[in-house]
C-alpha cells in the first residue's frame, strides 16, 4: 500500500479501494474551491493532466503551486512524485489486455473455480455500490425519466450487448429510446438531428474504444448530455460526460467481469419503472397484450 491507501500493484484484486477518480468525485462536495478546480482538471484528462509538472498543473488549473500540493496531499499522497506514481500505475491498469495479465495457471491454484470467481465478482457488486455517490446515481435516473429526453444507448465490442440490454429494457417502460452502433460508418448520420434534448448512455470499459468515444465527444459538442458507465479508471469518454458510474471489473480470469454494469444497469431500468409508473405500466400492458395478440 502507499500513503493513499491504494496497492502500488497496477493488477487490483476486486477488494481493493476505489480509484483515484472513484475518491475525487465521490468526495468532491468537501473540496475547498481551489481543490475542486483541481479535481475538475484532474478528471477532465484523467490521468495525463496530473503528469505535468507542478507548475503546469497549477497554471492550467488557475490556482497557485501551494494549492496544487495541498489538493496532492489531501488525497492522502505524501507528495507530487508519488501522486504521479500511482497515475502511472492507474494508466498502466487502463491497457492492460487479455494476453498482459497473469496466464490462467497462475491464478486460484487449489481453489475451486465457480467459488472464487464468484466470491470476486461478489467483491466488485459491492465495491460498485459503495463507490457510487447516491446523488449521481439520483441525477441519472431523473435524466433517464424525463419524458421530454431523447435516450440513445451506445457501446463498444463487448460493452455494446449491455447497451443492447439498457435499451430493450427502457424502450417498454418509456418513448424515444433508440440504439447507436459504436462504428463511425453507422453512426455519423444518425447524429444529424441530435441535440441538447438527447441523452447518449455509453458503455465503455479498458481497453476503451475511439470510435464510441469519438460518438460521445462530436455528441456532446452538439448538445447532448452524456451518461457514461465504465471502470474506476475511467474511459475518455469521462471528459465530456455530464455524469459517470464506474463499475469495478477485476476478476481471476483474463477477461473483465461486466457484473458490476450489469448491476448498475439493471439499478437504473428498476429506479426509471418505478419513478414513471403511473406511464410506464400502460405501456408494459401494451406489450403484453400486443404479445398475447389480444387487442
Amino acid at each position: 500500500m502507499n500513503q493513499s491507501g491504494m496497492r502500488d500493484d497496477h493488477r487490483p484484486s476486486p477488494t481493493d479501494p476505489p480509484s483515484l477518480a472513484e475518491r475525487i468525485r465521490h468526495e468532491m462536495d468537501t473540496f475547498t474551491p481551489s481543490e475542486k478546480r483541481a479535481a475538475h482538471l484532474l478528471l477532465s484528462h484523467y490521468p495525463f493532466a496530473g503528469l505535468d509538472t507542478v507548475a503546469e498543473f497549477a497554471s492550467r488549473a488557475g490556482i497557485s503551486a501551494p494549492s496544487v500540493l495541498r489538493f496532492v496531499t489531501r488525497l492522502g499522497f505524501g507528495g507530487f512524485p508519488d501522486f504521479q506514481r500511482h497515475l502511472r500505475e492507474e494508466l498502466e491498469a487502463q491497457l492492460l489486455s487479455p494476453l498482459a495479465k497473469a496466464s490462467p495457471s497462475d491464478k486460484g491454484q487449489g481453489a475451486p473455480a465457480l467459488a472464487s470467481f464468484a466470491e470476486a465478482v461478489i467483491g466488485n457488486l459491492r465495491a460498485t455500490v459503495e463507490n457510487i455517490a447516491p446523488a449521481e446515481f439520483e441525477a441519472v435516473v431523473a435524466l433517464l425519466s424525463d419524458p421530454r429526453r431523447h435516450i440513445h444507448f451506445t457501446g463498444g465490442r463487448f460493452t455494446g450487448a449491455l447497451a443492447r440490454y439498457a435499451e430493450s429494457h427502457f424502450r417498454i417502460v418509456r418513448s424515444h429510446v433508440d440504439f447507436i452502433e459504436g462504428q463511425p460508418v453507422l453512426w455519423r448520420d444518425r447524429l444529424i438531428e441530435i441535440g441538447r434534448k438527447d441523452v447518449i448512455v455509453a458503455f465503455d470499459i479498458r481497453r476503451y474504444q475511439e470510435d464510441v468515444t469519438a460518438l460521445c465527444e462530436t455528441a456532446a459538442k452538439q448538445g447532448a448530455t452524456v451518461v457514461l458507465l465504465t471502470d474506476p479508471w475511467l474511459s475518455p469518454i469521462a471528459r465530456v460526460a455530464r455524469h459517470v458510474l464506474p463499475a469495478h471489473i477485476v476478476a481471476p480470469s483474463n477477461w473483465d467481469s461486466s457484473a458490476g454494469l450489469l448491476l448498475l444497469t439493471e439499478a437504473l431500468v428498476a429506479a426509471v419503472t418505478k419513478h414513471l409508473w403511473d406511464t410506464a405500466k400502460p405501456r408494459m400492458e401494451a406489450v403484453e397484450r400486443l404479445r398475447s395478440g389480444r387487442s
